[in-house]
């Protein structure tokens, strides 16, 4: 195809920003979304590719995964680039257009040379793949009674000037941290965090409801994988379960394979946050896309067993969940709307990224970053910045 033609999917139903067209078609020039409308309005130029589906096919915004540690036998710790190449490649088959590449808690020389490797290849990735946005810096300053698989050693205090060191070493792309606020000098990080534009997040954290309260005060704004390593309800202490529902300052992140938290707990959680506020994460490692076995996350060895992977005592570490199976469960476990799916998978996201002027929604002049998916919600064809990155074989 020549490289100067528009791509134009056609006779499809969009979910543009502002309305959903049952009879729609959107056009992709030169990286941005150039035209959306209804098919009636289309007028064919002479280098137009048109793709003709059926108005049962849905065109919607690329997700964007906010914490994501590894897929296809690639992890952001590896800190190498042809790892990150893997997950930037991978991630379009499952519906996936942007992600901050995740860190874990480790030795502090192994995140460093994560952040090297992320910082560096987020300057030169190519427009073919899922975008690396940034980087969601995961501990090591959380509580150690909240570590969950994060390797208690390594876990420390936060530490504003390790954190500018790390920043640094990053090329500024860290753009969200996990911490626990209630830790010491927690507040100080967190404040820190919201004058250099990083999403401070609460997460691995036993901080109560009110230390919530002064972590927002600070400038919190998000809540890492809700239910997982976190203080949670009690009638007398609602912990940061609690807050994640009441505090709308609060972005909220949930895996929603059914196993870190049973379909009930997806389907109260989204009744009230609602898809204004939630974000669909899949918290995935290097398991993803392969088959059942053993694999490293962080140095430990995890086993992972058709939906499930664990470490040897059983704790939950991370998911193998694909983003397309995220939006069917969710569907399933809320009942909620293909476009409440869109808030909360590309919207969102973006918004609380800062990148909402050029992704999360299909808008004229926005980057074309689109899904194509099919009357199963199957992942039909995936565009990233224009490029056709993923088509399901017949």
């Amino acid at each position: 195809m020549d490289t100067h033609s528009s791509i134009i999917i056609y006779n499809v139903t969009v979910y543009s920003e502002n309305q959903t067209l049952k009879n729609g078609y959107i056009k992709l020039t030169n990286k941005k979304i150039t035209e959306i409308g209804e098919i009636h309005q289309y007028v064919r130029q002479p280098k137009d590719h048109v793709i003709e589906l059926s108005p049962s096919y849905k065109v919607i915004p690329g997700a964007i995964d906010v914490h994501i540690h590894g897929v296809n036998n690639a992890d952001a710790m590896d800190g190498t680039a042809e790892a990150l190449k893997t997950m930037a490649r991978t991630l379009p088959k499952e519906g996936t257009t942007s992600f901050l590449a995740t860190t874990m808690t480790q030795s502090n020389e192994a995140v460093e040379t994560a952040l090297r490797n992320a910082g560096a290849y987020i300057e030169e990735q190519i427009d073919a793949d899922a975008e690396v946005v940034g980087i969601h810096l995961e501990g090591p300053f959380i509580s150690p009674k909240r570590a969950g698989a994060q390797p208690p050693t390594h876990i420390q205090d936060p530490n504003v000037a390790l954190f500018q060191e790390w920043q640094k070493a990053a090329g500024g792309h860290i753009k969200l941290v996990t911490l626990a606020p209630e830790q010491p000098n927690g507040l100080s990080l967190t404040s820190y965090l919201k004058e250099t534009n990083v999403v401070a997040s609460i997460g691995h954290s036993d901080s109560t409801y009110d230390q919530v309260g002064e972590a927002i005060e600070a400038g919190a704004s998000h809540i890492t994988h809700l239910y997982n390593g976190m203080r949670g309800l009690h009638h007398r202490e609602p912990g940061v379960l609690g807050a994640a529902y009441l505090r709308n300052e609060l972005f909220v992140e949930l895996i929603t394979d059914g196993i870190h938290c049973r379909p009930e707990m997806v389907k109260l959680a989204y009744d009230q946050i609602t898809s204004e506020r939630m974000i669909l994460i899949t918290d995935s490692l290097r398991a993803k896309w392969l088959k059942n076995g053993t694999y490293d996350l962080g140095g430990q060895p995890v086993h992972v067993n058709d939906t499930t992977a664990t470490l040897a005592d059983g704790t939950l570490a991370g998911s193998i969940l694909k983003m397309n199976d995220a939006i069917k469960n969710t569907m399933s476990f809320t009942n909620c709307s293909l476009e409440d799916i869109v808030k909360m998978t590309a919207e969102n996201p973006a918004k609380q990224l800062n990148l909402f002027d050029t992704k999360g929604s299909l808008k004229i002049g926005k980057d074309a970053d689109i899904v194509v998916l099919n009357e199963n919600l199957d992942v039909e064809m995936t565009f990233c910045r224009g490029t056709l990155s993923f088509q399901k074989e017949d």
